[in-house]
């Protein structure tokens, strides 16, 4: 377990936790959760490596991706330092496990810090993340200590976009207004990249070779059909990809 005792990160754990049942219920979609499956199940598997492969989940909120990397078989460590997602996460892997016969064991849930995960050096194959990256405070520092949690050859694989890059003004709830102040914003230095580039660019900056960034059309294709949150506009996500040095 690592907890921070950054006033930074936690106005956004609190603002996380307050928003968990809204963004939980959102991914649950059952009108698209099934497509949504398949097309972030293929994203996945196409960048990682073959499970059963040990994969650290860092920023895991409502444990979607965990979840998902469980079933197809990957051996999964999932951390957040939102106190409500983990609830949801654990709840979800509770149902999971009471209605769905499988042979692979669910994630385990840990209050974590994924800048500072609480784990060995080279003790992970992969390292995943989903829509962490633009409120990661200190990514500089994170990514380093991802590249050190990898095994040699180990894979890291993101998804973000660029969600603001007019700047985080354009979300306008009280919450969000209240809890991202100008002190967090100022600590998120990818929060309003207006490219992915930027993403990328900090990847290789600490250290991870064969970096690469796919645009994620099938998710785009089923958000145009479906539509997306309240306050959201339909955009192209990536998938940024890098390899520890060694093998």
């Amino acid at each position: 377990m690592s907890t921070t005792s950054s006033p930074v990160q936690r106005n956004i754990d609190t603002y996380w936790t307050g928003r968990a049942p809204e963004y939980d219920a959102y991914q649950q979609r059952p009108e698209r959760f099934a497509a949504d499956q398949q097309v972030w199940g293929e994203a996945f598997s196409a960048a990682l490596p073959a499970a059963p492969a040990a994969v650290l989940d860092v920023g895991t909120g409502p444990g979607y991706i965990a979840l998902l990397l469980a079933s197809l078989g990957y051996d999964v460590t999932a951390t957040d330092l939102s106190e409500g997602m983990l609830e949801r996460a654990r709840e979800h892997a509770r149902q999971h496990a009471s209605q769905v016969a499988s042979p692979h064991p669910p994630p385990r849930f840990e209050l974590g810090d994924a800048v500072a995960p609480d784990v060995a050096p080279e003790s992970f194959d992969a390292i995943t993340n989903r829509y962490l990256m633009w409120t990661l405070r200190e990514p500089h520092q994170a990514l380093s200590a991802w590249r050190r949690t990898l095994r040699p050859g180990g894979v890291l694989a993101v998804v973000d976009s660029t969600w603001f890059p007019g700047g985080l003004d354009r979300d306008t709830s009280t919450d969000f207004v209240e809890l991202y102040d100008d002190d967090v914003r100022r600590a998120l230095p990818l929060a309003a990249a207006a490219s992915i580039e930027a993403t990328r660019d900090l990847v290789v900056a600490a250290g991870f070779e064969d970096v690469s960034v796919t645009a994620l059309t099938g998710v785009l294709e089923l958000d145009r059909l479906h539509g997306v949150a309240p306050d959201h506009e339909v955009q192209l996500q990536f998938l940024v990809r890098g390899v520890r040095p060694g093998s």
